[in-house]
């Protein structure tokens, strides 16, 4: 019988089976939290009409924006955390971890209030009108009011691969989608509660993904990180958000450029321009998910052996992920613009022009996803060496 494979840990030596055997968790792990909003889109768009098919996609980017925090200090704070373990500093590891989660969770819950109050002037912003201003404010709150476990989600995709535990990180994450799935299935298509059953079904696959890992986090038993009693400390807060800053303007981008997309189109084209758009952002959400989930992936080992002064190991890994990104874009890039048509009729089978509008702009959108996949990975191994003005920049 073949014995099992030992657990990859920071500190081995990464050829490109490994490196696979390593990332690809995280991969799979980011691509299946992006399904959330594109199974809500879908069960939608098929049982509750093109009004709240385009609820969604206003309001989606606005919780995306609120997230971008949750992106930052996830991205910064798993950079400086394996610096720190890699510096054999094991205990205050410990500690900036716990003070990065416990801040997280305040500033959701801080925000996630007023938010949730300003849901409907924010939607009126959007240029909603009649049932899609309703589904709007319906929907909008509900995804709010679990920012605190869609925040925490986001935040333990980072520290679950610092913690040596990406499998499990994609493990809650299958569980998380599949029950945002099948909920959707029952409160959307079954039960036909509209978009209020499309927010129910992402906010309970949401506290699935946020919960499990905080309470892992919260025991003490054979992993790395758990949960101290520590003081606040600027220089931890600083450094997270000087080296997540890139995650942050990476998110944000995306979630203005979405915005203010979807404010032109509803002027325009109304609800069918906001369809259209939606469905290139559902393709860019996979795409940009692979290299994400890489960049994810990899950050932590690059700062771990950054912390143990280990030069070599991150030029090899730079070497090799270059290679990775590039083969991965050429294949991506070639599939979306393969099955573009597939993918839109996904959707909007059900009119030609339309179908004609979004598949001509996913092939045309396709063709920025042979770099964005270099773009988020420079960002990220800038990040993860601690470095303060690179990151930004790359984007």
């Amino acid at each position: 019988m073949a014995k099992n494979k030992a657990p990859i840990q920071l500190s081995d030596h990464f050829d490109y089976l490994t490196l696979i055997r390593f990332t690809i968790p995280s991969v799979l792990m980011m691509v299946i939290s992006s399904v959330y909003s594109i199974v809500d889109g879908l069960f939608v768009f098929n049982f509750a009409g093109s009004d709240g098919f385009a609820a969604v996609n206003l309001m989606m980017p606005i919780a995306m924006m609120i997230s971008c925090v949750g992106f930052m200090a996830g991205a910064g704070g798993s950079a400086l955390v394996s610096k720190t373990m890699g510096e054999q500093q094991s205990e205050k590891a410990r500690d900036q971890f716990s003070l990065i989660v416990y801040l997280i969770i305040a500033f959701s819950l801080v925000v996630g209030v007023a938010v949730f109050l300003f849901v409907p002037q924010i939607a009126k912003t959007m240029g909603a009108e009649g049932a899609i201003y309703d589904n709007c404010v319906i929907y909008g709150r509900i995804l709010i009011a679990a920012l605190p476990a869609f925040m925490l989600q986001i935040l333990f995709q980072n520290f679950l691969v610092v913690a040596e535990k990406p499998q499990m990180g994609m493990v809650i994450a299958i569980s998380s989608g599949v029950t945002n799935i099948v909920l959707d299935a029952l409160f959307v298509a079954v039960f036909k509660w509209g978009v209020t059953g499309a927010a129910a079904a992402t906010v309970l696959g949401q506290v699935i993904g946020g919960l499990v890992p905080f309470l892992y986090f919260a025991m003490k038993k054979n992993h790395l990180l758990w949960f101290t009693k520590t003081a606040f400390d600027f220089e931890t807060v600083k450094r997270t958000c000087i080296n997540g800053f890139s995650a942050f303007i990476n998110n944000a981008a995306l979630s203005v450029v979405s915005i203010v997309f979807n404010l032109r189109l509803m002027a325009l084209m109304g609800s069918d321009g906001v369809v259209a758009y939606g469905v290139v952002m559902y393709v860019t959400y996979i795409v940009s998910g692979v290299f994400t989930g890489y960049a994810t992936g990899i950050a932590p080992v690059f700062s771990y052996n950054l912390g143990a002064d280990n030069t070599e190991e991150i030029k090899g890994l730079f070497k090799k992920s270059l290679v990775s990104i590039a083969a991965s874009a050429v294949v991506l890039v070639g599939f979306v613009m393969i099955f573009a048509r597939v993918l839109a009729s996904i959707f909007v089978s059900y009119d030609a022009g339309l179908m004609e509008l979004t598949t001509g702009a996913i092939r045309l959108y396709n063709i920025s996803f042979l770099i964005c996949g270099f773009s988020i990975f420079a960002a990220s191994f800038f990040a993860a060496l601690n470095n303060v003005w690179y990151p930004a920049f790359c984007l």
